[in-house]
Formats: C-alpha cells, sequence, structure tokens
C-alpha cells in the first residue's frame, strides 16, 4: 500500500516530527490542525469560534491539497483545553457542516501553549 505525504503552504506548517497529512489506503488522515495562521505562524483568534474557524481553514487547505474536500470528512476529533468552550466550538463546526456532519469525539487538551483553545483531526475519503 502506497502513502502519500501531503503538505500544503496554504495550512500551518507542521513540525519537522509529523506531517500535515498523510494520504493511503482511500483516506486522508489529517494530522491534530492548531488555529496557527499560515503567514505568520501564530495562534490566529482569541475566541474559541475564531480558533476554530482557523482550525477548519487549514483543514479545508489540506484536504484540497489532498485532492479531496471537507464534504468528505468522515470522522473528526476536537481536542479542546477549556470544556466550557464546546458550545462556542458546536457553533462555528454548525457553520461548516450544517447537514450531515461527520461522526466526532472529544478530549481535553493538555495546556501547553498560552493561547491555544483547540486541535481538530480529521479522517476523510480520498
Amino acid at each position: 500500500m502506497a502513502r502519500q505525504i501531503i503538505f500544503t503552504s496554504k495550512a500551518a506548517k507542521p513540525s519537522p516530527t509529523y506531517s500535515q497529512a498523510v494520504k493511503a489506503a482511500g483516506l486522508v488522515f489529517v494530522s491534530g490542525t492548531a488555529p496557527i495562521e499560515p503567514e505568520t505562524g501564530n495562534i490566529n483568534g482569541t475566541t474559541i469560534q475564531e480558533q476554530t474557524r482557523q482550525c477548519l481553514n487549514n483543514i479545508a487547505a489540506i484536504l484540497e491539497a489532498a485532492g479531496t474536500s471537507m464534504e468528505k470528512i468522515a470522522s473528526a476529533t476536537v481536542i479542546l483545553a477549556d470544556e466550557d468552550d464546546f458550545a462556542g466550538m458546536n457553533e462555528e463546526w454548525m457553520r461548516w457542516f450544517p447537514t450531515n456532519p461527520p461522526a466526532r469525539q472529544g478530549a481535553k487538551l493538555p495546556a501547553r501553549i498560552p493561547g491555544l483553545k483547540i486541535s481538530i483531526a480529521v479522517i476523510a475519503e480520498a
């Protein structure tokens, strides 16, 4: 089974220890994606809605580079620093997925990076 490493400059640059995404077995596995603005390398937004939007913009760019789209997402893992941000995250999420949303699970983000509120990983059809 061949694997293809996916990279785009239209999304946050990953560290050397992981890829933005890997395309394999008819799927695209997008790494946990933070709300990092590709142009500056800084966290974009102070609210959970703004940070969720930036995560999803980055994911959309990665999926486009892999030849697929947000509509093909089958599963997502949303990791929040603060569980109280769920409602705000979900508000923005529903703007992106108003019908037929992907399966989703959640987890708590370790508070290691000041200001970081969210990270999202997805699996999509290639």
